[in-house]
């Protein structure tokens, strides 16, 4: 077969049954260690390893993977075959074609390529670059034997699947993948990641199939999978699980998991939205005949493999794993958010809708305001919560001081953390006389560049406030608001340098219509602090939509000043004032694109304007 006969299979929707392990049944037939470099037996067992293949076909596997899942020059190397490597992924695709020709049918195969087996940057050893190059090797001679498509599997760090698909990229813009990851406690990744954000990064880098594999049995693969779909409908995924999770008995390696289980398995999988469907660790050739005699069986409800009390709401990452803003700020990435402001209703299907168009036109993160302009609204931390882990796109949680005591600001810190909401924009906030309840509280007994001392020197060193121990340090990237183009552009300096000498990691700039106040700013910095101004700024954008709505900001908002020219402009084009609010936006990005890290659109609920402006953004790669 070929890359192109499998993309038609993909896209016709009809199931594709794929094999078992391949390890388990190597270990099984030499008796050698489980962690023995079973890829070298392509060289020394090829019969072995041929009849495998054999036995998966014959059970009605339609694509087989090559025996060459640690075949990469680090593992290699560990083995003393280092210099084997091309001999060792060719012989690995032949091997895999001649059980095909034996067999006398037809099936794809996909160059099996897993892990590195070594630390990569910046929490390991191995560069990224040399990471790229080693998988690069493999991937080559993959290649050129001749493979239908490469199937990444068992990648526990997402961060070096992406890496993987990149290398792939770059020799064959065109060949199918399927990209894998796994995931454990509490279906998170290794470096705690849910399966929405890594399904929705695999998606953009470009992989045919997002699926998961390896990691626990069918009810966790199945629970993981929900959770990328959900965030990703239209996409086509794949689900191979381990068979249950294992057991040592006798000095042998078992798996409980019956074939009739996987036989439940793959018909409820299907049902759910999976394409691709095979087995990992301690799946055999019976457990795929049973998932062949299922897939055949004449079409039937869905067989629910979650268990009851599994819960659905996952922490998202896990404290030693930088946010993906931060990873973005330390690495002078231009950055693009949107505002959304929480519903005044429990109904949140509209605005998930509005963020999943968002983040197809490009948002690389979604700011979630909390109860902005003092109106009652939807907690923010649910909806930031939801948005990270159905939709799949980080979020930065507006942290409001007003109203919050000293007791109540600690225990929200805790309670974002361990909702995996560790981006916060800490602001004063509205004051409530001007909402929907000017009677209520608006005391508050932290100020916002004293809670971002609390959060940065105290809680993301493990203490709280009264400097006791809160256990595991946190690890919030802390954000504080900022307007250059104040009036009084030296009091705003004051107060940014306590606020820079508290620990803020970046500024949520209020909306600037003239790119010289940015300009004047930053000269005013230098001018009294000795030093080039350089925190991190995602300068504020609103799409004007009409006359009056520029009036009542440069007259009603303060912090916002709306020059004569502009206010001109919208007057004359009447009804067509929100096309030219946007190409007055796109001028303003031209223009403060090179003096600011991102930008913070504020759409004032119209989404779909938003969304215009992100894909401008991402056409204009030279803001990248």
């Amino acid at each position: 077969m070929s890359q192109l006969s499998f993309r038609k299979r993909l896209q016709n929707g009809s199931p594709i049954l794929a094999d078992g392990a391949m390890g388990t049944m190597l270990h099984q037939h030499s008796h050698s260690r489980a962690d023995a470099c079973f890829d070298a037996m392509n060289l020394e067992a090829p019969d072995v390893v041929r009849s495998i293949h054999q036995a998966y076909l014959e059970a009605g596997a339609e694509l087989i993977a090559t025996n060459t899942f640690g075949a990469n020059k680090f593992k290699l190397a560990g083995a003393g075959k280092a210099d084997q490597l091309a001999q060792i992924n060719h012989i690995g695709v032949q091997l895999a074609r001649e059980a095909i020709a034996k067999n006398g049918g037809e099936a794809f195969v996909a160059g099996s390529v897993g892990p590195l087996g070594v630390g990569i940057a910046p929490f390991g050893a191995v560069s990224q670059e040399e990471a790229r190059a080693a998988f690069a090797l493999q991937l080559a001679a993959l290649l050129e034997a001749g493979v239908d498509l490469i199937q990444f599997e068992t990648f526990r760090e997402h961060k070096e699947l992406l890496l993987a698909v990149a290398a792939l990229r770059d020799l064959s813009p065109a060949l199918p993948i399927i990209a894998q990851a796994t995931f454990y406690h509490e279906n998170l990744s290794y470096a705690g990641y849910p399966p929405a954000r890594v399904a929705n990064d695999l998606g953009r880098a470009g992989a045919d199939v997002i699926g998961v594999n390896c990691g626990s049995g069918p009810a966790g693969i199945t629970e993981a999978l929900r959770q990328m779909r959900f965030a990703l409908p239209d996409a086509v995924f794949s689900a191979m699980p381990n068979a249950g999770f294992p057991e040592v008995v006798g000095g042998r390696i078992l798996y409980p998991a019956s074939a009739d289980y996987f036989a439940d398995f793959a018909a409820s999988v299907v049902e759910l939205g999976a394409t691709v469907v095979g087995g990992c660790c301690g799946t055999k050739p019976e457990h795929i005949a049973a998932m062949r005699a299922a897939l055949d069986a004449p079409p039937r409800a869905a067989i629910d493999l979650h268990i009851a009390d599994i819960a659905r709401e996952q922490e998202s990452q896990a404290a030693d794993a930088p946010t993906e803003l931060a990873e973005r700020l330390a690495g002078g990435l231009f950055t693009t958010t949107v505002e959304m402001a929480p519903p005044r209703s429990y109904r949140t299907e509209p605005l998930l809708q509005a963020a999943r168009r968002l983040r197809a036109a490009g948002a690389d993160l979604i700011n979630v305001a909390d109860t902005p302009a003092a109106r009652m609204k939807m907690s923010a931390w649910a909806v930031a919560h939801l948005l990270q882990t159905q939709i799949g796109i980080e979020t930065v949680l507006h942290f409001p001081t007003r109203g919050r005591n000293m007791l109540r600001v600690q225990g929200d810190l805790l309670a974002s953390h361990a909702l995996g909401l560790r981006n916060l924009f800490v602001v004063l906030g509205d004051p409530t006389r001007i909402g929907d309840f000017p009677d209520a509280s608006d005391l508050n007994d932290v100020a916002p560049s004293r809670l971002i001392h609390v959060i940065k020197q105290g809680m993301n060193r493990g203490v709280d406030m009264a400097g006791n121990s809160i256990g595991k340090p946190s690890s919030f990237t802390v954000g504080c608001a900022l307007n250059m183009g104040a009036d009084d552009i030296d009091r705003e300096i004051r107060i940014l340098r306590r606020k820079l000498q508290a620990g803020a990691d970046f500024a949520l700039g209020q909306a600037v219509f003239e790119p010289a106040r940015i300009r004047r700013f930053r000269q005013r910095y230098a001018a009294l602090c000795g030093e080039a101004f350089a925190l991190p700024v995602l300068m504020g954008v609103m799409p004007l939509r009409s006359l009056r709505q520029a009036r009542y900001l440069h007259n009603e908002v303060p912090g916002i000043s709306i020059p004569a020219d502009i206010m001109a402009r919208l007057a004359a084009a009447g009804d067509e004032a929100p096309r030219t609010g946007l190409h007055i936006v796109h001028e303003l990005l031209e223009e403060m694109a090179s003096l600011v890290q991102g930008v913070y659109i504020i759409p004032g609920g119209d989404y779909e304007l938003a969304a215009e402006v992100v894909a401008y953004i991402r056409e204009r790669g030279s803001f990248q």
